[in-house]
């Protein structure tokens, strides 16, 4: 079922400083399965995995991305069946970290976890190589040496083609390339990370690092789990979906903030004939240093208009108007910089302190 032909093609972009080519969007996962904890988030099952999947590729997607603690495994299993025959076709990203048992080596980014871990993601995936395998949170109790040495060899095995972090900090992160580049080891070509219209903290100090290192960026959750979605309106009665059944992530700091946010994307979407879901995702496509972002839904619905908004160009007064409203404050010691080191900031640093700057 192609539902997306009316619009542009979609854009492929170079993943960081890798030469591995990604779809502007990359189709999620999370809601394969519904098993535990993650009904919560959805429930697809094989059948409508498959419609789901046919759509994204019809569409142009090239990425799809998974985790082996969605559903217990039962995600990458659904990946697994509902790609056979045509796994070449796509770019298949997976993780590990979370705890996928009781055992004491069952969780982290241990050499044992890790290689553990690889070999049952490649069973239940039914391939033999997973293009980017991502370390899906930190730990803090495991020498990163080891971590990333494990990461190198299963790449120099071939079992994987390139690494990736997800929802490391900005401290963590350069620490890892530092280890990597000091010793040879694969460097993270990307990091996932959550960055929204309602929650910009990525901006701080992720994107800056990744401009700086040539991490590519995917960005997790881009709809902040259904709030930008225009079901969530000031003073109405909430609808059923995930914010309400217990999810919780993204968690909302002020609302009012959100739905200021809210209403700007409402007018945006109106003056533009489209969803403001569609004009949350065309935002985050043109910010700094973004590779994909990643789309899922409970709804084949849902879906088709995500996928639409690949080919949804935001005029410059309309994205000025979604990054005031939306815009973080300068912390420390990002005001002091922009006070007194204007005269010499790298793109990097300006992808944060720049706005304010010309509103000085």
């Amino acid at each position: 079922m192609a539902l997306c032909h009316d619009h542009t093609p979609m854009e492929y972009r170079q993943l960081g400083r890798s030469g591995l080519r990604v779809s502007t969007l990359t189709l999620g996962t999370m809601t394969f399965g519904g098993q535990g904890n993650f009904a919560k988030v959805g429930s697809t099952g094989v059948d409508g995995a498959r419609r789901q999947v046919d759509m994204a590729l019809d569409a142009g997607v090239n990425c799809i991305d998974t985790a082996d603690v969605y559903s217990a495994g039962v995600s990458e299993e659904i990946v697994g069946e509902v790609l056979e025959g045509r796994r070449e076709r796509v770019v298949l990203a997976t993780k590990a970290r979370m705890s996928m048992g009781d055992g004491a080596n069952d969780a982290g980014l241990s050499r044992t976890h890790l290689i553990k871990s690889v070999e049952a993601s490649l069973r239940r995936l039914r391939t033999d190589y997973i293009d980017l395998y991502q370390v899906h949170e930190w730990d803090g109790q495991t020498p990163l040496e080891e971590t990333l040495d494990t990461l190198d060899t299963l790449v120099r095995s071939g079992k994987v083609r390139y690494v990736g972090c997800s929802n490391y900090a900005g401290w963590q992160l350069m620490k890892a390339l530092g280890i990597s580049d000091r010793l040879g080891y694969q460097r993270f070509a990307s990091q996932q990370i959550h960055v929204s219209l309602q929650a910009r903290e990525a901006e701080y100090e992720l994107v800056p690092a990744s401009l700086d290192q040539g991490v590519g960026i995917l960005v997790w959750s881009p709809l902040a789990g259904g709030l930008l979605s225009g079901k969530y309106r000031r003073g109405e009665e909430q609808p059923e979906g995930r914010q309400l059944s217990g999810w919780g992530e993204p968690p909302v700091r002020d609302e009012e903030a959100l739905y200021s946010v809210v209403d700007v994307l409402l007018r945006v979407a109106e003056t533009l004939g489209v969803s403001p879901a569609q004009v949350a995702l065309a935002w985050l496509l043109g910010r700094p240093g973004v590779s994909s972002v990643i789309v899922g839904a409970r709804t084949d619905e849902q879906l088709a208009d995500n996928l639409a908004a690949a080919g949804l160009e935001l005029a410059d007064d309309q994205r000025a108007m979604l990054d005031a409203v939306s815009q973080p404050p300068l912390l420390y010691p990002y005001w002091h910089q922009a006070n007194t080191a204007s005269d010499r900031l790298s793109e990097a640093d300006l992808s944060l302190i720049g706005p304010h700057l010309q509103v000085k």
